[in-house]
């Protein structure tokens, strides 16, 4: 079963995307690990591949108290880029990686979440030739912006918890926005 932060991801690749087929926690059949979310949208032959870290505090991952953020998603990108390329040959490859909160720290701290995802994203570029999207701090509101529209316009309820309460939350603005019009509430 996803997490809140996974189904953010394949509500927005189904939603905004327009993929055709979203499905979550898949199981490499060729190495250990599993792909967060998976995104197909056929008639452009695309599979998004997306590793999904919510956490509020921030994102930082940590082996022996070391800072890991880096040697972590490089080796679960790695796996999900070669699944992709190997089981969905011809199709293109989109990695993103999900994460509402990464800290950037000055230019001397001694570690920086954000300089280490953007090392990957060079390491994968160089490696793969593909564009890992970071959908994190401005990329990942403005996602969440765009699924809330989106439930705006929908007048059928959804199905996914997450984007029911964004419908709810959207209509219970124009409500309340109505009344104050019309001066019924304060």
């Amino acid at each position: 079963m996803q997490n809140i932060g996974e189904e953010i991801c394949g509500e927005y690749l189904s939603h905004i995307l327009r993929c055709d087929f979203i499905t979550y926690n898949i199981v490499n059949p060729d190495i250990q690990g599993e792909i967060d979310v998976v995104g197909i949208k056929l008639v452009d032959k695309k599979i998004y591949v997306c590793e999904v870290a919510t956490h509020t505090g921030g994102l930082q991952y940590v082996t022996n108290k070391r800072p890991d953020d880096y040697n972590r998603f490089y080796s679960k990108f790695k796996k999900d880029i070669e699944y992709a390329q190997t089981y969905f040959e011809g199709f293109i490859v989109i990695p993103m990686l999900w994460s509402p909160i990464v800290k950037i720290s000055n230019k001397t701290a001694k570690y920086n979440t954000y300089s280490e995802l953007i090392r990957l994203r060079e390491k994968i570029k160089s490696e793969y030739q593909l564009d890992l999207q970071l959908m994190i701090n401005e990329s990942y509101n403005d996602a969440l912006d765009s699924l809330k529209d989106f439930a705006s316009k929908t007048t059928s309820a959804f199905n996914s918890p997450v984007m029911r309460m964004f419908q709810i939350e959207k209509s219970l603005d124009k409500h309340i926005k109505r009344l104050k019009k019309r001066g019924l509430i304060e």
